[in-house]
């Protein structure tokens, strides 16, 4: 145990030294001796035989095998970091990522009638961009996430699928028929693509079997499914969308559907957290509130189907 210890107290000298790439900075910040850290780092390269540093006067440079050691160090004190911080402040502080369209569509409201409702944790919500969505729990400051994902996040991972993403074209009632639309039309129209890859047209062209009747290689490309039923709002072309997240912009005729066929893209929004959380009740306060409010989402979708009869 006294090894490991002081193993302990070298590596995080070496870290902090690889940080500031020297030793007399290291000391500082640690509140000892240059030659203590220089001690730690030569304690090092003995115990894994092989150099830290290139050591070129004052200015050191880290070797190959130095570089990856800080790199995993940086991470590792991190997560001790975050841990010891938990015992002094924000035990029930539910730290929240979320994708921005998810979080004006649909989250804020959800979370706003969790805080009146008068929840024992604090939600704060970080509404983010992602081009695909992801989270590291273990180095970014997010107790949990809202994901859209087929649902394989890693054996380390707590998962609970909230709903469906369901994808439609629509546009403005002006700028299409309601009726009678054929597929090749699609064709001689402005294309409107919520991703710059263009991956939502694509998969809903797959699923209905027309991915060789359009063509994708025109349009405007935005960055949020957000920008492209604002687009659409405004007459600009026909995108293609979740419905459920669309669902106000359909429901107060702002936006129709010119083609009613609506598919699964088999992926969903899901509620992600660590299995090793020490917030683990915060988590399942949230978990179930969440659920609690997805039937309401889920009956919109069921008065579409109803609508699209």
């Amino acid at each position: 145990m006294s090894e490991r210890i002081t193993a302990l107290y070298a590596l995080r000298a070496f870290e902090i030294a690889a940080r500031h790439g020297s030793f007399s900075k290291a000391a500082q910040e640690l509140s000892v001796t240059q030659s203590a850290v220089s001690h730690h780092v030569k304690n090092l390269e003995s115990l894994f035989d092989c150099e830290l540093f290139e050591r070129h006067g004052p200015r050191l440079r880290l070797t190959e095998q130095g570089r990856l050691l800080a790199n995993e160090l940086k991470a590792g004190f991190k997560i001790i970091e975050n841990a010891c911080a938990l015992l002094k402040s924000g035990r029930d502080i539910v730290r929240l990522k979320a994708p921005s369209t998810l979080t004006i569509r649909w989250l804020l409201r959800v979370l706003d009638r969790f805080r009146k409702a008068g929840q024992h944790s604090e939600v704060q919500l970080s509404s983010v961009w992602m081009d695909i969505d992801s989270v590291d729990l273990y180095a970014e400051p997010y107790d949990c996430a809202i994901l859209l994902g087929a649902g394989h996040f890693g054996a380390d991972i707590e998962s609970c699928k909230l709903f469906d993403e369901w994808l439609v074209p629509v546009c403005r009632p002006d700028y299409l028929p309601a009726e009678g639309v054929e597929l090749a039309q699609l064709n001689s129209v402005e294309l409107l693509h919520p991703s710059a890859d263009r991956r939502d047209w694509r998969r809903w062209l797959s699923r209905v079997g027309a991915q060789d009747l359009v063509s994708l290689e025109r349009g405007q490309l935005f960055d949020t499914l957000d920008q492209g039923i604002s687009a659409a709002t405004q007459g600009l072309g026909v995108s293609v969308v979740d419905l459920l997240l669309a669902a106000q912009e359909v429901a107060d005729g702002r936006l129709h559907l010119p083609l009613r066929q609506v598919v699964a893209t088999g992926d969903a929004y899901y509620l992600v957290w660590l299995k090793t959380s020490p917030k683990a009740r915060q988590m399942r306060e949230l978990r179930d509130y969440l659920l609690g409010e997805v039937p309401v989402i889920a009956q919109e979708f069921e008065d579409f189907l109803q609508y699209l009869n």
